[in-house]
């Protein structure tokens, strides 16, 4: 009855209630949109692309992220990935490029630019990826060619050109969903759109499990409820990651307060919060992208037939469960947590900013010895976060290898997938939380009694 009174609350606030149902709306827009087809695929051989990709290999995650729009040959193919691809390369290039360090420091004017920037370069990255698209689907899908894929009438080049412009603009089309999302519904809308095609594929392999448990008779319901109950550990262990933060006690000067009557102010202790994961789920992007080298470099004419080029193929281009695969993630997750956390964590800034408010940690001189203190926590705490990070990277596979789950149904387990669908969930919660404390009402994690307007 709690939470029923809390959704009342919610949708007794009209600007929360708008919000909701526009980021339903453009969400149901999102997912229609992955339905689609490109114009002249033949439908009979999208099967064989889909049992192509699978759910053991590299491409079975990049279908995951677009919701099934890339094993569908959909408008919506692409996903939002390329934004993400050039969102990360505005952010790198931002700690060398000095035009971009300055946009930085202009507030919102700058950020629209460095936005308009992330947008040009998203393109870029589009007219990179759609032609690598079209050309590899004849490859997976075990058609003779380009033309075998077409359906009968379609001319080769036009549909390469066509189907360029159309992945692009389906891209561009999903950046600004997301963006509509972020500035007039409820969360941040890039976020959302990723989670929601995580999810879409949820229920179909949790009803491939159901089958394989149930029907064939592989456990039964008791191992259905052991994974149900591991599933909601590996959840609460993920908020945990998320949510945890090592708060550095910080202490202020006494300083005149000069008014009427002048009069002293002591110093307050406040405290400096560190994230435990300060990188977010940014280190398993890039461990990811590294992870599709190994298995290309397998792929090459001058290794191909030979002893090592098989032995790539087979443990690191279609075995994402295995354990020469999950042993190089998880140790390249560690290295690119560190890697992340130094330049997105300006420790040196954060000791400048507390020595102009006169703030101190005690003990610790003002200044350079303050940012050598911060930078020795930073690397105290990532340590164990980004190992932390790199188990529940690994589990899907464990989840494969040791409680037999189906591959499909394991991806959720851990991984990219499940943090994102955490990270997006806490993040979202929040926002609705401020609404309703902002109303007087209490919020989403606490009772849905109505609090006394404060006069």
């Amino acid at each position: 009855m709690k939470f029923i009174d809390t959704i009342t609350n919610i949708w007794k606030i009209d600007e929360l209630k708008n919000r909701i149902l526009l980021t339903l709306t453009l969400l149901l827009v999102y997912r229609f949109g992955a339905q689609i087809v490109l114009p002249g695929i033949n439908a009979a051989s999208l099967a064989n692309f889909k049992s192509a990709i699978g759910d053991n290999n590299l491409l079975s995650l990049l279908s995951a992220f677009t919701g099934g729009a890339f094993s569908n040959a959909s408008v919506f193919a692409l996903g939002i990935m390329p934004y993400i691809s050039a969102s990360i390369v505005v952010q790198l290039m931002g700690i060398a490029i000095p035009y971009l360090q300055k946009l930085q420091k202009e507030g919102e004017s700058g950020r629209r630019k460095i936005n308009q920037i992330t947008r040009w370069l998203t393109i870029a990255i589009c007219l990179l990826q759609a032609p690598g698209y079209i050309t590899a689907l004849p490859s997976l899908s075990g058609a003779g060619g380009l033309q075998a894929l077409l359906a009968p009438g379609f001319d080769t080049t036009t549909f390469i050109i066509s189907s360029v412009l159309i992945l692009v603009t389906g891209c561009v089309f999903a950046m600004w969903l997301g963006e509509k999302i972020t500035d007039k519904g409820i969360g941040n809308g890039i976020s959302l759109l990723i989670m929601v095609g995580i999810i879409a594929s949820m229920p179909v392999s949790f009803a491939q499990e159901w089958v394989a448990r149930v029907t064939e008779s592989n456990g039964g319901l008791i191992m259905i409820l052991i994974e149900v109950v591991v599933w909601f550990v590996i959840i609460l262990l993920c908020i945990l990651l998320v949510m945890a933060v090592r708060q550095v006690p910080v202490s202020y000067a006494r300083r005149t307060a000069s008014g009427a009557y002048e009069k002293n102010v002591f110093g307050n202790r406040q405290f400096l919060p560190l994230k435990l994961n300060a990188s977010g789920v940014m280190p398993i992007i890039f461990a990811q992208a590294i992870m599709f080298v190994p298995g290309l470099i397998g792929q090459a004419s001058f290794l191909a037939e030979t002893s090592v080029g098989t032995w790539l193929q087979a443990n690191f281009g279609n075995n994402i469960f295995g354990f020469w695969y999950n042993l190089v993630f998880g140790l390249l997750i560690i290295i690119f947590t560190y890697f992340y956390t130094a330049i997105t964590v300006p420790t040196n800034k954060m000791a400048e900013d507390l020595r102009r408010s006169n703030g101190f940690i005690a003990g610790i001189r003002p200044g350079s010895e303050t940012a050598e203190y911060l930078d020795r926590i930073m690397s105290q705490i990532t340590l164990p976060g980004s190992i932390f990070l790199a188990l529940i990277a690994i589990f899907p596979a464990i989840a494969v290898n040791v409680l037999k789950m189906q591959q499909g149904w394991a991806l959720f387990y851990g991984g990219t997938s499940l943090l994102i669908m955490v990270g997006v969930a806490i993040d979202t919660m929040q926002q609705v939380n401020s609404y309703l404390l902002n109303k007087h009402y209490d919020g989403l994690m606490k009772s849905g009694k109505n609090r006394k307007a404060v006069a």
